[in-house]
């Protein structure tokens, strides 16, 4: 196994188990009756932990495809790896963001088969009212940057 593949796989399985612990205790914590709950945790004037599961994408796009969304995105998530594997320069050039990313998005996945939707609990309302998003969601935006940072930084780097 090398060395990107191990690092790549201890990442991911850190990562995802890290998202659903929390997931956990907020629910823990929460105890909503039904998917539909609006569950405020910790109330605070920036940024507050409020429970919600939603069942659609970012900003709750693509609620009307319901129970078939998820398998969409398993079959997106196995579409993405299996390209990844194909292309292993791009690959050993971003294990790092592709870990990140695909953690993210399989632990939200994981949501939705285990709790009929994504498990969100962040609420950023400082002068606007943000979707409520999750840990899941940061570390995807993470991954979106840094592949992003080390392709110009790449780019760069070739001229």
């Amino acid at each position: 196994m090398s060395k990107q593949i191990r690092h790549f796989s201890i990442l991911f399985l850190f990562l995802v188990a890290l998202d659903q612990a929390i997931k956990y205790i907020m629910i823990y914590i929460a105890q909503p009756q039904s998917l539909h709950d609006f569950v405020m945790i910790a109330d605070m004037p920036i940024i507050s932990i409020a429970l919600v599961f939603n069942t659609g994408v970012a900003f709750s796009f693509f609620t009307w495809l319901g129970e078939w969304l998820k398998y969409i995105q398993v079959g997106l998530i196995a579409l993405i790896v299996g390209i990844l594997f194909a292309q292993k320069d791009l690959f050993k050039q971003h294990y790092i963001a592709f870990s990140l990313m695909l953690a993210g998005g399989t632990s939200n996945i994981l949501d939705r088969f285990l709790h009929g939707g994504v498990v969100d609990y962040i609420y950023w309302h400082y002068k606007f009212d943000f979707p409520i998003f999750n840990f899941a969601d940061i570390i995807i935006d993470c991954g979106i940057a840094l592949f992003i940072l080390q392709t110009l930084l790449l780019h760069k780097k070739k001229k």
